[in-house]
């Protein structure tokens, strides 16, 4: 692909690499390539090598899911800007090809994609008006579940529809079961399903949990703990009081008969699934306070074999509100998850022009860690931690020791150029949404305002 200007961004890339290679770029930055009009310059980095970069056909990526299909590599990527999916052909990593673009529903958000074998699962979502949305328009909602087995060629086999605003983030790990974070009708904010694929063509509803006073019918009882349904639950207001802080973002995580759910204001909370009809909460990890509520808990990562979970929030502040988190939590009793320690927050390169991230512009702090470890062909976590940081880029950190966990390396994308959608003003800034590694050791990030960067970390290994 190339711009108005006729300047391929990856030949520009290419460019700009050989360039800091031949001592042209200043130490731990790369050399700016070409001018008005032309690709973003490569960036800032710190044992972290970018190999290659595509700009998805000017459809800036959101989630990614990554597989190896008869000794090919595909990336598969739902967008932000654009609703629809691309497939990457990324068996070269250093020349990314778009092979297919599906397009998706009009007014719909098509941001989230997990896949195991030959299954793909998209979400569908109602667009929020602040980025383009039209309340008064029609949109799908839910989740469409497809057949990959030509990996460049997605046939869709069913939709699940849930009644209300659609799903976010959701995780199939394989098997029978989908769990969703899903928006149903007579709830504030999204609920946890889990969806029975049995019947790829008609999947069904097998079972549901929420945080009791979520559902509009129902006072949340004073003095107790978040529950289940029909479960102890927090004190009045506990939800939702300003919006839908207490909201399951997602993935919820299973391992076993457990399923680890990022809550929102609710934190992060564990539930038995042995019987899916009937979920039941073990145990709960507050975060808020004293961190942030809206998105207090966004992600969490349980590390099966290890005894512990990263669990992260995401800042829509812009800076302005309580501290963000991104965090080492021992789950050795699901029962009483307890913090070990917290990942440094990064700090700005020397000369920034500004003190912290969170002056920066755009959004700041901890979006989405190397997810997908339920995947055989993600790499597994092996005591490095991946984390897109939105405006400070990727982060690298070495979680070896998880009561001391360090920063290792980083890399952060050029400032974008182009602006995509009805953006307010100051969202025209480096926003580094997600990050997948690939077993074999490739970084895929991708950026809402610019494309898709394929990244090697150089650095020192645990």
């Amino acid at each position: 692909m190339k711009d108005r200007q006729g300047i391929s961004r990856r030949g520009a890339l290419r460019a700009s690499l050989a360039g800091a290679a031949a001592g042209v770029a200043a130490p731990g930055t790369a050399a700016a390539a070409g001018g008005a009009g032309a690709a973003p310059p490569a960036g800032r980095a710190r044992n972290v090598e970018a190999v290659g970069y595509s700009d998805l056909e000017h459809r800036p990526a959101f989630k990614m899911a990554v597989r190896q299909k008869r000794g090919r590599w595909y990336l598969y990527t739902g967008h932000f800007w654009d609703s629809g999916w691309s497939v990457v052909d990324v068996t070269d990593p250093a020349r990314p090809e778009v092979v297919a673009y599906v397009p998706g529903p009009e007014n719909t958000w098509t941001l989230q994609v997990d896949l195991h074998g030959d299954t793909m699962v998209t979400a569908l979502e109602q667009v929020f008006p602040n980025f383009g949305g039209d309340p008064a328009a029609p949109f799908e909602e839910g989740v469409l579940i497809w057949d990959i087995a030509d990996p460049v060629r997605p046939r869709r086999l069913g939709h699940h529809r849930t009644g209300g605003t659609g799903t976010h983030r959701n995780l199939y790990p394989g098997g029978r079961y989908v769990h969703l974070a899903a928006g149903a009708p007579g709830f504030s904010g999204n609920i946890y399903v889990i969806l029975d694929i049995s019947d790829r063509s008609r999947p069904r509803e097998a079972g549901r949990w929420w945080v009791p006073g979520q559902r509009e019918d129902e006072p949340a009882p004073a003095g107790s703990a978040p529950g289940g349904a029909g479960e102890a639950t927090a004190p009045a207001g506990f939800c939702c009081s300003a919006g839908h802080d207490v909201s399951l973002h997602g993935p919820p995580y299973p391992v076993g008969n457990l399923v680890y759910l990022p809550y929102g204001g609710a934190g992060l909370v564990v539930l038995d699934i042995a019987d899916p009809a009937r979920p039941r909460q073990v145990g709960r990890l507050p975060f808020s306070p004293p961190f942030h509520s809206r998105f207090g808990v966004h992600g969490v990562l349980p590390v099966p074999g290890q005894d512990i979970a990263f669990a992260n929030s995401e800042d829509v502040s812009y800076g302005t509100g309580p501290a963000h988190h991104a965090s080492i939590v021992d789950i050795s009793d699901p029962r009483e998850p307890f913090l070990l320690s917290l990942l440094p927050v990064p700090a700005p390169p020397r000369g920034a022009g500004y003190p912290d991230f969170s002056t920066r512009g755009g959004w700041s702090g901890p979006h989405n860690i190397n997810h997908h470890q339920h995947h055989p062909d993600v790499q597994r976590h092996d005591g490095l931690l991946y984390v897109a940081h939105f405006n400070a880029g990727l982060r690298v950190y070495d979680v070896s020791n998880p009561r001391l966990p360090h920063e290792t390396g980083h890399f952060m994308p050029p400032e974008p150029t182009r602006r995509y959608g009805p953006m307010p003003e100051g969202e025209l800034a480096l926003q580094t949404e997600d990050v997948v590694v690939d077993r074999r050791g490739y970084i895929y990030v991708t950026d809402k305002n610019q494309g898709l960067w394929i990244l090697r970390y150089t650095g020192p290994r645990p």
